[in-house]
């Protein structure tokens, strides 16, 4: 056989290996309790895994485990500040630039210490088991410390986004009675401008030293300690550990609301762990050769999952920022490294956005270089692709050596060099950067579908999928089923693919909402056989290995590209206050970071204003054209938003005015005059797609 022939043939021979591969049953069909559907379970489990490591039923037992069997090794690790200037543009904004140093790093050993005395400490200055304490800090090592030192205490940790506000901030610290605050000194600040309206706050700790003045005052009714002296009290006055049982409740996690209050998840050790083990099975090889970049919000759980399952195997943290993640990041001064080239980190999550960056970031590069260089990385690109899409004409072997050596390293180097694997969550990830990802950092994307609800547990794509729009089988932790939604027209008799309402059931699923039992019955139930379901309201469909795919949402909250939620009926209810404003229909793809609108104009008052400005038009339709007349609306929404206190991701950035009303006669309305939304974006559809070119 010579060369020739080998060379047709070893890719032929690829190619069906890896259609069959392909092919493989990923989840297969269960015989589950509760409402009749069509379930899926992992195709390597019979039953729902609750926990990967024997005798292990608590996230605490699972790092006193880790401590014991790993001491000498890393584990969290943080870069010094070397410098920090301010450096002002042109435009006259100023911007603060860092020099980071290296990671300088604490053993399993010497974390285990920090958790037993931060836990004594908290003890000493009075915080009881029965008392809930909240964590309100950037992710950092001595958020992992607080939360494993509260675990030790069998103490309720309390989280919450700081994007959602000084109302959400005093409802969940209220609604919990949280005792206790570990925060920033940024953070810190903020508490001190609320104070008066936290009804059960006793104590701070600071975790930064240089506590601001006003913090100490005793006016604000709490005492405030830094981290550092509650670790020595505790180290002056050691207690032992009261380790929680797998039912306690380890986390109430705070996550948004349709009615604009945050809901508080509550997570027992139990849920918790289940995923942590099922996400363990997932990820090929994972161990203490890896190592993590940590740089999402720990108050998100993925983030959260992600730094107890690194833990739990042995692997090293090293901690980063959004801002500071790479050579070019905002934060970082021109010249010195970002995190991921100091860590060089083998595994991370992230979330669309993040990883939609690196792309727009390595595709600007590429362009601006042109000539030779875009040529190449064309050419390299196209090669890969048609592989990655199943053909045997793309590049394999030694020419897919010889592309990742001469085009994809330079890419590759941008977050370390050394990436093996990348968990992807929060939200939808577009395909074309899935794909952009896989062949240029050269690393399968483990996409998931999960909520807090069932602690990011649900589904997780297979490292050797390379398909894209999907979102894998169910994990281990977890059975998928779905429902029949005849209001939506999906069934589960429908062919060629099942499809429904998501329901997930498994160890994963939370206890409900804290202090809401009314939602708490509206979307858990507990079937014959004691298995818990949480009924997401997404609606999707199994192709036939088993894997699932969202193809849409029962109710009218969509998450953005960053994760935030937006409720669009509550958004439009404060927008039609808008004098201009007839009716108006909020869009909001997941796949995009910002809202846009329908507006259907008010014709007497956009007229009157526009005699007033002195604007000629013809009819109603040249002036809806006119860009005066946009940016006049536009103002008036924001205005509109703005007293209805809304984000400002939640507020349109690119309205089309729109001079025909919707009336039931057109099916664009009900009889009722509530708006179709299905049928208003179908309709529209070109109008919404030019609003997001």
């Amino acid at each position: 056989m010579n060369a020739y022939t080998i060379g047709l043939l070893v890719p032929l021979i690829i190619f069906l290996f890896r259609n069959s591969n392909n092919r493989k049953r990923r989840g297969l069909p269960a015989n589950v309790g509760g409402e009749p559907g069509y379930a899926v379970s992992n195709h390597r489990f019979d039953s729902p895994l609750s926990s990967a490591w024997e005798g292990v039923t608590t996230l605490a037992e699972l790092f006193e485990r880790a401590c014991r069997v790993h001491s000498e090794r890393l584990l969290l690790g943080t870069r010094e500040i070397i410098s920090s200037e301010i450096e002002t543009t042109k435009d006259g904004r100023s911007f603060e630039k860092l020099h980071l140093g290296d990671y300088q790093w604490l053993t399993y050993r010497k974390v285990s210490e920090s958790v037993s005395s931060f836990a004594s400490g908290l003890a000493a200055l009075g915080h009881l088991r029965e008392e809930r304490a909240a964590i309100f800090a950037d992710t950092r090592e001595e958020w992992f410390i607080a939360l494993q030192g509260c675990f030790r205490r069998n103490v309720t940790v309390v989280t919450i986004y700081p994007s959602l506000g000084e109302e959400a901030l005093c409802h969940s610290f209220n609604e919990t009675e949280v005792t206790t605050v570990i925060c920033g000194r940024k953070e810190l600040r903020l508490l001190v401008h609320i104070s008066g309206q936290l009804d059960s706050l006793k104590r701070v700790i600071c975790i930064d030293d240089d506590i601001p003045s006003d913090a100490l005052s005793a006016q604000h009714g709490w005492t405030v300690t830094s981290f550092a002296d509650v670790e020595r009290l505790g180290r002056e006055n050691p207690v032992e550990a009261d380790l929680p049982l797998s039912a306690d409740v380890a986390v109430i996690m705070y996550t948004s609301g349709s009615t604009g209050l945050p809901k508080g998840v509550m997570m027992t050790h139990g849920n918790v762990l289940a995923t942590v083990s099922a996400v363990m099975t997932i990820v090929p090889n994972l161990g203490p050769k890896d190592t993590y970049l940590a740089f999402l919000p720990m108050a998100h759980i993925l983030e959260l999952v992600a730094e107890n399952l690194i833990a739990a195997v042995g692997g090293c943290i090293g901690y980063g920022s959004p801002l500071t993640l790479t050579d070019t990041s905002n934060k970082i001064k021109k010249g010195k490294q970002g995190d991921a080239t100091a860590l060089m980190p083998t595994v991370m999550a992230a979330v669309p956005a993040i990883l939609d960056r690196v792309r727009d970031g390595v595709l600007k590069k590429v362009s601006a270089k042109g000539g030779l260089s875009k040529k190449l990385f064309d050419l390299a690109y196209a090669r890969r692709l048609h592989a990655m899409n199943g053909s045997w004409f793309g590049a394999w072997g030694l020419e897919k050596a010889l592309w990742n050596f001469l085009v994809f390293k330079k890419v590759q180097a941008i977050l370390g060099g050394r990436i093996r694997f990348i968990l992807c969550g929060g939200a939808p990830l577009s395909a074309d950067t899935q794909r952009f990802i896989n062949i240029c950092l050269g690393a399968p994307i483990g996409q998931g579908y999960g909520l807090t609800e069932t602690c990011a547990g649900g589904t997780f794509s297979d490292f050797d999928d390379s398909s894209v729009g999907r979102v894998g089988p169910p994990l281990p932790c977890s059975y998928i089923k779905l429902v029949d939604w005849p209001e939506g027209g999906y069934s589960t008799n429908d062919s060629p693919m099942p499809r429904g309402e998501i329901v997930i059931g498994g160890p994963n699923v939370t206890l409900g909402y804290f202090k809401n039992e009314e939602k708490t019955k509206e979307s858990y139930k507990v079937d014959e056989r004691g298995m818990r379901w949480f009924y997401t309201g997404d609606v999707g469909r199994f192709h036939t290995d088993g894997c699932l795919e969202i193809i849409d949402r029962k109710k009218d909250i969509v998450k953005l590209q960053h994760g935030e939620y937006v409720s669009l009926g509550k958004v439009e209810a404060a927008l039609l206050v808008s004098p201009f404003v007839d009716n108006i229909m909020l869009h909001a793809d997941p796949f995009h970071s910002y809202c846009v609108a329908l507006v259907v104009v008010s014709r007497p008052a956009l007229e009157e204003w526009a005699s007033k400005q002195g604007i000629s038009y013809s009819d109603l339709s040249e002036l809806c054209r006119k860009e005066e007349t946009g940016k006049e609306v536009h103002a008036s929404l924001v205005k509109g938003a703005k007293k209805a206190r809304l984000q400002k991701f939640e507020i349109p950035a690119k309205i089309k005015l729109l001079p025909d009303p919707w009336t039931p006669e057109s099916g664009l309305v009900t009889a009722a005059l509530k708006i179709k939304r299905d049928v208003i974006r179908k309709t529209f559809q070109e109008e919404l797609s030019k609003l997001y070119a």
